[in-house]
């Protein structure tokens, strides 16, 4: 089991312990078989906790939404929303002012949302945050920032419609959200790298010129 899953027996044992994987049959006093399940659930509870940087409780949370038979997708969704928080309980929540700057944003690219989105208060306070460094997000950089999370918001809905099972489309949806975050993290530094090197091109040493003539 650990082989494949590449995890300790002492991570295996504390999985078993939190509850995060359903235990296995014992076949001697000493001796517990697992099977495909467990393989599969230890590497989910893997990617949502060391990829993903959910808690143990937001993962148990997340997989206790996926293990329920009557969890609509809807309701999947938002344990996945709500997994990724926003913060601890002594995060003050963000001013009305930055607030109000991501309301508008999301009425103007036309998005069909709720209030209790979590997504609202996380972008609110990143906006305040800049103001730490006396930035203030322009208009502009907003809507690209939005335009790119609805490009994402569709690539990650298309992804759905691959699986045909509802409890195979829920996993990929909670999943999904989470790794997502990580992947569009990678991804932007990567492209900062280039765009850094289009806008800020390092200058040239006369060794250099010397080796492009």
């Amino acid at each position: 089991m650990c082989r494949l899953t590449g995890v300790t027996t002492s991570t295996m044992k504390y999985y078993l312990r939190e509850g995060l994987v359903h235990g296995g049959e014992r076949v001697e006093r000493n001796q517990t078989t697992y099977d495909e399940t467990h393989v599969h659930r230890v590497k989910l509870v893997r990617a949502l906790i060391e990829t993903g940087g959910l808690s143990i409780a937001a993962t148990k949370h997340v997989l206790s939404t996926l293990d329920s038979d009557d969890t609509s997708l809807a309701h999947t969704f938002e344990a996945a929303q709500h997994a990724l928080g926003v913060g601890g309980a002594s995060v003050a929540p963000p001013g009305e002012d930055a607030r109000r700057r991501i309301t508008r944003l999301a009425a103007g690219h036309g998005w069909k949302t709720t209030g209790e989105n979590p997504g609202f208060e996380v972008a609110a306070r990143a906006i305040e945050a800049f103001s730490t460094i006396g930035f203030a997000p322009s208009d502009e950089m907003l809507d690209a920032y939005a335009s790119a999370a609805a490009t994402i918001a569709r690539a990650d809905l298309t992804a759905l419609t691959t699986r045909a099972r509802p409890d195979l489309v829920a996993e990929l949806m909670v999943v999904g959200t989470v790794l997502g975050d990580a992947l569009i993290a990678g991804l932007r530094r990567v492209a900062q790298e280039h765009e850094t090197a289009e806008y800020f091109p390092l200058p040239t040493s006369p060794h250099d010129q010397e080796d492009a003539k």
